[in-house]
């Protein structure tokens, strides 16, 4: 935008902390303003002004102190920053006449991370000539794209270029950094050089909320995540945390755990890269009492969480510069009519049913939410003094929400799921293991109420003379999305009986200080639960979107092949976050077992036993051992990481199948251990890899195969 300047008014900043190109980064009080008018039409320049402000916080740094010569004695004296600013304006609507006017500055600095940061963190309405300035640096450098690098570019750098100088014992150091600046101006200004200060940078003075498409590229450059910030902070909280910097429209996206809930994280889009590098430098700034840890993110990023395909979303938010309620415990009979009822007369809703967007499963179910429009912050701020009011028999509770959130909600209930294709498990699982009950059987126990720092080890202490019935790999401890215990576990137990007589014992036993709940439960149970269902003193609830494949309807997976008994079978944990997509070689899960839209924050544990812990010893004639058919092989010298997989590839392309193969006990799982047991049908199918292999490595040392 070109603009029409006839007064060109130099500025100067001093904070009470760090200066130069870390100026703003500690979050320091302005203490100092200095500034000269330079008339462009005349080539003349007016007085030097000073003036000093009174930050909240006397204390100055050495540093400060030392560089820029003032003394806490004289800004005790000094005027607030409002003060300050209201000065400042007057003496230039003096100075200028009513002129056209616009400030420059040495960089980005002084307007965008000082000024405006400081006078929104302190409720102060800026002058208008504050929301644009030019850049002394990028105007040189325009002028002398030979020069050194925007980045090198200082006040004394461009001065050296044009043979500029300045006395520098007749000023202070903010003075002669003003005096330095005015005279390079008007050398720019003067022949033969004429340059003309046209099109100055823009500061918004407000956020704009919009809509993003997934299909639009966001630059990897632009993109900042900020965390830590308060659970009922709105875009505009962001906006206000950013001023000065410009975001670009709809670039703020606050994040939402997986219950739907605010998870004091958000991702912003700013309009380049130069600013979203100094949104890197307020770094823990306070946002009221809580500092903001600000990271790089990723187009990517920003796109997973604010952008959307939904045309009925892109309908709904395509009326702009509305404020957005979110509604959130809605009776399921709800109606359109019912809301505009429940907002009526005080904070009419924009537009009637069409600004009401209920928000529904896949299904056409309702979820109990819903987004409301207002035209205006009033209107919104009536609305949400209706909080826990009471529409039908339900109180509803109301928040201030953003176009970002609407997409995030109507993305989690309405889209694909998100794990499209089901990650490959390390071992095949039988479509029918012969260890699972048939349906009813009541033969799992679920703990309630584990302290977070419970281990397996102190669920068997627990359990006493019952650790004796618990099925191999059988104890599931339930984690949440950060990997953390959630305070569930689950129990194979076997037979019901001794379910039942565990449930009865150990209920409401102490565990470090807590007392622990106990209930019998099903394995059909169980695994509904871990898939995302409920299972409380109403009974049993399953997920909330029954979408009835983890993977697209279109693949069919080839028949599932057993290559290790049941009961030696390890679990893989469900991959929530970014889950790699494979094709899969085995069903992931039995053909008659029905999936569910995994939408809870929980997932089971790699799972445990006495036997594979180590917790007592088995006796001699286990089972696992004893039924075993063929030669039995120990490894040794195996990696940490080696899994099954990887040691069942040992003994293929011999004259025994795959299928035929079987690991007894795999020890490689825990820490400081190397050995595995693999079982071999036939003791002369054996002997040849054995032979063959001794001395074979699986990404470690050489392996030590022995014959038992």
């Amino acid at each position: 935008m070109t603009a029409n300047i006839d007064y060109l008014v130099v500025l100067f900043t001093t904070t009470s902390g760090a200066s130069g190109d870390l100026l703003g980064s500690d979050e320091k009080e302005l203490i100092q303003l200095v500034w000269q008018v330079v008339d462009l039409t005349n080539k003349k320049t007016g007085k030097l002004n000073e003036v000093f402000v009174r930050p909240k916080h006397l204390e100055l740094t050495d540093d400060c102190k030392e560089e820029s010569g003032i003394s806490e004695e004289t800004i005790s004296s000094a005027e607030p920053l409002e003060h300050a600013l209201n000065e400042f304006s007057q003496r230039l609507s003096t100075e200028t006449n009513g002129n056209s006017l616009c400030l420059c500055t040495d960089g980005q600095l002084h307007i965008r991370q000082v000024i405006h940061p400081e006078a929104s963190s302190k409720n102060i309405m800026l002058p208008d000539c504050f929301y644009s300035f030019f850049d002394l640096r990028k105007e040189f450098k325009k002028n002398f794209p030979s020069s050194a690098d925007l980045k090198d570019l200082d006040i004394q750098v461009m001065a050296d270029y044009l043979n500029v100088t300045a006395d520098p014992s007749a000023y202070t150091f903010a003075s002669l950094k003003v005096q330095t600046m005015v005279n390079i101006v008007l050398t720019l200004i003067s022949d033969p050089i004429c340059y003309k200060f046209t099109h100055p940078e823009r500061v918004n003075d407000k956020f704009e909320t919009g809509t993003c498409s997934k299909m639009e590229r966001v630059d990897d450059n632009t993109v900042i995540r900020a965390r830590g910030l308060p659970w009922q902070s709105s875009d505009q909280d962001i906006a206000r945390f950013f001023r000065g910097l410009n975001i670009a429209k709809g670039g703020a996206a606050l994040c939402l755990n997986a219950q739907g809930r605010r998870n004091g994280e958000a991702l912003v889009r700013f309009v380049s890269e130069e600013h979203r590098d100094l949104a890197l430098q307020r770094h823990k700034h306070h946002m009221g009492s809580r500092y903001i840890e600000v990271y790089k993110a990723t187009g990517e990023d920003f796109l997973k969480i604010a952008g959307g395909t939904s045309n009925e979303v892109a309908h709904f938010l395509s009326k702009e510069n509305q404020v957005i309620v979110r509604m959130r415990g809605l009776p399921f009979t709800a109606t359109s009519d019912d809301v505009l009822l429940f907002f009526s007369p005080t904070c009419p809703v924009t537009g009637g049913k069409d600004g009401i967007l209920f928000v529904k499963f896949p299904d056409g179910r309702p979820t109990g939410d819903a987004f409301v429009l207002f035209s205006c912050e009033e209107h919104a701020q009536n609305a949400l003094k209706k909080h826990k009011e009471i529409l039908g028999k339900r109180y509803i509770e109301l928040f201030k929400s953003t176009a970002a959130e609407v997409q995030q909600v109507l993305n989690r209930y309405t889209s694909a799921p998100l794990i499209p294709v089901a990650p490959a498990p390390i071992i095949p699982v039988l479509p029918q293991p012969p260890f699972v009950p048939p349906a009813g059987v009541r033969d799992c126990i679920r703990l309630r109420g584990l302290p977070y720092i419970a281990t397996i080890e102190d669920i068997l202490e627990f359990l006493g003379e019952f650790t004796a019935d618990i099925r191999p790999h059988g104890v599931h401890m339930v984690l949440n999305q950060q990997g953390r215990p959630s305070g569930d576990s689950f129990i194979q137990m076997k037979s019901a009986e001794r379910a039942f007589l565990a449930a009865q014992k150990c209920h409401k036993r102490t565990m470090k200080d807590r007392y622990v709940e106990v209930f019998q439960c099903s394995a059909e149970e169980m695994n509904i639960v871990l898939m995302g269902g409920t299972l409380n003193r109403n009974g049993l609830s399953p997920p909330p979107c029954k979408l009835r494949r983890l993977s697209p309807p279109s693949y069919a997976f080839p028949p599932p092949t057993a290559v290790m008994p049941a009961e030696a079978a390890l679990y893989q944990p469900q991959v929530l976050l970014s889950p790699r997509p494979m094709q899969p070689s085995a069903a992931f899960y039995p053909a008659s077992t029905q999936l569910f839209m995994n939408y809870t924050a929980y997932y089971p544990s790699p799972p445990g036993s006495p036997t594979s812990l180590n917790y007592f010893p088995s006796p001699a004639s286990a089972p696992a051992l004893a039924t075993q058919p063929g030669a039995l092989v120990r490894m040794h010298g195996l990696t940490y990481n080696n899994g099954v997989k990887e040691i069942l590839n040992i003994f293929q392309g011999y004259q025994s199948p795959p299928e035929s193969m079987t690991l007894v006990n795999s020890l490689c799982g825990q820490p400081g251990s190397s050995d595995a047991l693999v079982t071999l049908p036939a003791l002369l199918s054996a002997k040849q890899p054995v032979q063959d292999r001794a001395h074979s490595h699986l990404g470690g040392p050489f392996l030590d195969l022995q014959l038992l």
